[in-house]
């Protein structure tokens, strides 16, 4: 999926309502509208609307237009895409189904297989249900003979037989336990769970999770008053977009949903009881591997580096989620987005900071200058930040673009001739021009980081 941006002027006109809607005593309106707000203004989104439950109180808060220029705001019932965020759904399915004895995490995913389709393993070691759930089957990031007819739904003709075929072919490059997040492999899980449970992802979703929480929005197809309450999707340059379908890797990132449904999800993962559903959710929040960097995962769900937020994020074509829960605050944050942008998941973790009260500053503000097209120009090329990693610099119709190795292509703004910057994350890059006026390196600003990179020749 490419995403795109256009350039937008300073006075330009954007629509922006905020609603507020409390059920007891919680208000982080104040807090929260300088961290949310400038997302509209600044039209990195089209629309968004935020829940937070705390200590049992919740608040709704939305910003924007579920279709551009419609002047309609979002509210509790307006239905999204959540995305990736369908993953920590599904590790909660497995949960439940060790929690019932259907299934145990060691045993091995061919055992619900067909007995024609054939995993490979590494040295005879297979690869379990746990691995799926926790993104350390090996198995790659996407299937290798996914290649879709419509870019814009690319999951949609992805058929069972194409899965089985590329589970029978797939060359494991290591064993099962290193972490490496796969979509194919959370799809996978979603899928044999189905299995199992004789019934289709979406039904066994709607009978084990929402329905028991009372989730009456929370399905993968719509009906008519969901398609009506459907808020319509946008990339990251505000273009419509398609409806992703998943039929085949639904566990990957299927579901639709609302605020109200995903404030009874989280609120539920809040509960302490003895009931069997309130066991499955604090089971698929159990730490069963570390990361690398420091954070952890469960059973789909990942923990942050504090040890204490669990959480999980989302994107499709057209639309981005953020959902959090700190268990032992009494705290669930989700986001929900009709555009594309990572800039909803860097929104999420500020707001769970703030309902957990902790001080949160917004982001800087940052103004887009007029640079003459030839200092833009000066500044296309390749610059190698690692050996198997760099970023590609590109002018297309006057706007400068940058493509990291392996993902989409975004456009960076100019606040100075020198220093550009991402709308669609927080990071920043800056070119040091030499002796011919060209950029002779750059430095990549990003997560406290400083990265330079001299211009390939």
């Amino acid at each position: 999926m490419i995403h795109e941006f256009v350039l937008r002027i300073a006075l330009s006109l954007i629509w922006v309502v905020t609603i507020a809607t409390t059920t007891n005593a919680i208000d982080l309106k104040s807090r929260i509208d300088p961290l949310a707000e400038p997302l509209v203004k600044d039209g990195v989104v089209v629309g968004l609307i935020i829940g937070i439950v705390k200590d049992g109180e919740t608040q709704i808060l939305a910003f924007g237009e579920t279709a551009k220029d419609s002047g309609k705001a979002p509210d509790g019932k307006s239905v999204y895409e959540i995305g990736s965020a369908t993953k920590a759904f599904t590790g909660v399915l497995l949960a439940d189904a060790v929690e019932t004895g259907r299934v145990k995490l060691n045993e091995p995913v061919q055992k619900y297989l067909p007995e024609r389709v054939k995993m490979l393993s590494f040295n005879d070691k297979p690869i379990a249900l746990e691995h799926l759930a926790t993104h350390t089957s090996g198995l790659p990031r996407l299937p290798d003979n996914m290649k879709p007819r419509d870019a814009g739904n690319p999951y949609a003709g992805y058929t069972v037989k194409r899965l089985y075929e590329s589970l029978g072919k797939i060359k494991l490059e290591r064993g099962p336990g290193q972490y490496e997040y796969s979509n194919l492999g959370m799809g996978l899980l979603g899928h044999v769970l189905a299995r199992q449970a004789g019934k289709s992802y979406e039904k066994l979703i709607v009978e084990r999770i929402a329905k028991p929480i009372g989730m009456t929005d929370t399905s993968i197809r719509l009906n008519k008053g969901q398609r009506e309450r459907l808020a319509l999707p946008y990339d990251a340059a505000l273009k419509p977009q398609k409806n992703w379908d998943l039929p085949t890797l639904a566990g990957a990132g299927a579901i639709r949903s609302t605020v109200d449904d995903m404030l009874k999800f989280l609120q539920a993962n809040l509960v302490e009881d003895d009931k069997s559903l309130s066991k499955a959710l604090s089971a698929a929040r159990v730490k069963h591997h570390t990361t690398p960097d420091g954070m952890a995962i469960g059973l789909g769900w990942h923990q942050a580096k504090d040890g204490l937020t669990w959480w999980h994020n989302g994107m499709t074509g057209g639309y981005t989620s953020w959902m959090s829960v700190v268990p032992n605050m009494k705290v669930g944050v989700v986001v929900l987005s009709n555009t594309a942008t990572m800039k909803i998941s860097e929104l999420g973790e500020q707001v769970t900071r703030v309902a957990c009260g902790v001080p949160v500053r917004p982001s800087a503000e940052r103004t887009v200058v007029d640079v003459e097209p030839a200092v833009i120009e000066s500044s296309v090329g390749v610059y190698p930040i690692a050996p198997t990693f760099a970023l590609t610099v590109t002018l297309e119709d006057g706007k400068l673009m940058v493509q990291a190795t392996g993902q989409d292509k975004f456009q960076v703004f100019p606040e100075s001739k020198t220093k550009f910057f991402y709308k669609v994350v927080d990071a920043q890059i800056t070119f040091e021009p030499g002796d011919d006026g060209k950029a002779k390196r750059l430095t990549l600003h990003q997560n406290g980081q400083n990265m330079p990179a001299a211009r390939q020749e």
